[in-house]
């Protein structure tokens, strides 16, 4: 059996653009990408903070250091610029590996800039830079 875990994530990136005429997708800084080890074309998961919206689309690597969240396609009805987002990612895992498995965490302010890079252990988070 494979179970389905947290693999990593961009915690509270704000939405930098929305792009309806774009097929969809959202681009992202490649510097945000790779700390939370999310892959270009990788299915991830929108948690909008702001208003509670949920989707699911891929990522697409926008300029790197720009920081860069753009949501785009039919996801930018609901999701708009200068909205709190959360971007996840999951692997599938057999259960031995998935009980010592620790998913990164990035954590940024509000220019979408890295403050810190952290795994969950336990349940809490710990730094990993």
């Amino acid at each position: 059996m494979l179970l389905t875990m947290l693999k990593g994530k961009i915690h509270r990136a704000a939405v930098t653009d929305a792009n309806l005429a774009y097929e969809g997708s959202v681009t992202v800084d490649p510097v945000l990408l790779d700390a939370s080890g999310i892959l270009p074309h990788e299915a991830v998961d929108i948690l909008d903070v702001t208003n509670g919206a949920r989707i699911t689309t891929y990522a697409l690597v926008g300029t790197p250091g720009s920081g860069m969240v753009c949501v785009n396609g039919a996801a930018a009805h609901l999701v708009h610029k200068g909205d709190l987002v959360i971007l996840c990612a999951y692997a599938q895992m057999e259960p031995a590996e998935a009980k010592t498995f620790e998913p990164k965490v990035v954590l940024v302010d509000e220019n979408n800039r890295i403050t810190q890079v952290s795994r969950y252990r336990a349940g809490s988070l710990v730094d990993s830079r």
